[in-house]
């Protein structure tokens, strides 16, 4: 839905600094997006298990504990590569092109994954936390979509008011959206001195990792306290 309205209906009116496709700029933003969004559903899905009385269950199973926690990050996990999958085939028709070799190809998935990753456990402990379904449900996309949206997803950061583009920047969409954009050798429209869109790669990485080095211990631990 949002390749389709974005593609067609609001690009029509963005016009690139510097030029370029705006479908090839487009697209490494709606694979950010869709990646920064898996949060929600791990969230709910983790909700939905502690709150119904699932977690309690499996304790009378000769099963490891991070068995079902595990389940739910590869299960989704799962659904991001498949919905990478079929937004590449969906950007592929209507424009979107891959401009370099298959190994920096291969590295711009890999960061959307990881991003994944790292946004999955931020959604397994809210998941934990959260008193009920419609408050893990709440809690995420609440500021979850908001933070897409607050980069350089859709429209350059370039455009962006003075005090807000700082925001924009050091952001770990932006940054991911960046780097997938250089690595795919799809348009980057100049963006002045900003140290994260100057090294996105690097940014990106730290990013994710940063969140992968905070929420996994916390959900992890949370969950063991649920288990017992």
């Amino acid at each position: 839905m949002f390749v389709v309205l974005f593609a067609y209906v609001f690009g029509s009116a963005v016009v690139l600094p510097g030029g370029g496709n705006y479908r090839e700029f487009l697209m490494p933003g709606i694979f950010t997006q869709s990646m920064a969004l898996m949060c929600t559903a791990m969230a709910v899905a983790v909700a939905t298990d502690r709150t119904s009385g699932f977690i309690d269950r499996l304790r009378s199973l000769p099963m490891a504990r991070s068995a079902a926690l595990g389940g739910h990050v590869l299960s989704v996990m799962l659904q991001a590569v498949l919905g990478l999958v079929t937004m590449g085939l969906l950007g592929y028709l209507v424009g979107w092109r891959i401009r370099t070799d298959v190994a920096h190809a291969a590295a711009a998935y890999g960061l959307l994954l990881l991003l994944a990753l790292a946004m999955l456990w931020v959604g397994a402990f809210t998941g934990l936390v959260a008193r009920s379904v419609t408050i893990a449900d709440q809690a995420t996309f609440a500021w979850a979509f908001p933070l897409t949206f607050l980069a350089n997803t859709f429209v350059p950061s370039q455009g962006l008011p003075g005090w807000l583009r700082p925001l924009a920047e050091w952001n770990p969409v932006a940054s991911t959206v960046a780097a997938v954009r250089t690595l795919f050798g799809n348009p980057v429209p100049p963006h002045g001195h900003s140290f994260p869109l100057d090294h996105p790669v690097l940014m990106s990485l730290c990013w994710s990792l940063a969140l992968l080095a905070v929420f996994a211990p916390l959900a992890v631990r949370r969950f063991q306290q649920a288990s017992r």
